[in-house]
């Protein structure tokens, strides 16, 4: 099913874009504000509260949308980066269209999040990723620099897929392991999978912790429940549903830079 790859940073970000730039959201989708992912959203647990007057940037921006959930919460300035040319082109557009028109500037980069690209330090108030934090070549070099932009006490929050979710499969009528929890090593998705060709590493919840921390950050919040509202909605057959009653499909955490 997947395809073992030794870490190279140029290579894995080309293949990764190639697919952002190509196919876009038209298999993946794109998960969005006010959720954090499948079975989360912000309605319910609330971590960025008020953000009206603020200063927000998204790391891996994708189409705008939850830039644009922001800008409708009053925050003052919009920022985004992210390492697909064609996504920043769908952001750009879509913002245009729908935050210009109340003042709010989006400032949008086309970078990967691991590289210096001229966001300013110590000027954010809130920095957030929608599940994107997972496409880093380098997490605890992406976390440390996401620290730099923030302000002292300003607030980091990042959802991404469980990890316990991409080790577990349905066989015969149950969810079997079926690879080892601590094996982080990059992987080509299966293509059947993702209509396309990408390129992970299932990195394990303690690494994502551990990073945090090195990076001066302390953990104000996780969530891993899943909203038993949101599965109602989308139906008790379906596989994602199914699978979310048994263990977590997504995760998020917010921290303060301290």
């Amino acid at each position: 099913m997947t395809e073992v790859i030794a870490i190279n940073t140029d290579k894995i970000h080309h293949i990764n874009r190639s697919y952002w730039d190509t196919r876009g959201n038209e298999f993946l989708g794109a998960i969005v504000l006010p959720l954090y992912g499948a079975f989360v959203s912000e309605a319910k647990y609330r971590l960025f509260g008020d953000v009206s007057g603020t200063k927000v940037l998204e790391i891996g921006c994708g189409n705008g949308q939850s830039l644009q959930y922001q800008g409708e919460r009053q925050a003052a300035e919009l920022w985004g980066i992210d390492l697909s040319a064609q996504q920043i082109e769908k952001a750009r557009q879509h913002l245009a269209e729908r935050v210009a028109e109340r003042g709010i500037s989006a400032r949008l980069i086309c970078s990967p999040m691991e590289e210096e690209c001229g966001i300013p330090k110590e000027y954010f108030d809130y920095v957030y990723s929608i599940y994107a934090i997972g496409w880093t070549t380098d997490l605890e070099g992406t976390f440390s620099r996401i620290a730099s932009y923030l302000k002292k006490d300003c607030i980091f929050i990042f959802s991404w897929s469980h990890p316990i979710h991409r080790c577990v499969i349905e066989e015969n009528g149950k969810f079997v392991f079926s690879k080892s929890y601590f094996d982080e090593s990059w992987c080509a998705v299966a293509p059947e999978f993702i209509q396309g060709e990408l390129t992970l590493s299932d990195r394990k919840m303690s690494a994502y912790i551990n990073a945090l921390a090195k990076a001066g950050f302390a953990i104000e919040q996780m969530v891993e429940e899943t909203d038993e509202e949101i599965m109602r909605l989308q139906g008790e057959d379906n596989d994602l549903t199914q699978r979310a009653k048994m263990f977590p499909v997504t995760f998020v955490i917010k921290a303060r830079k301290l």
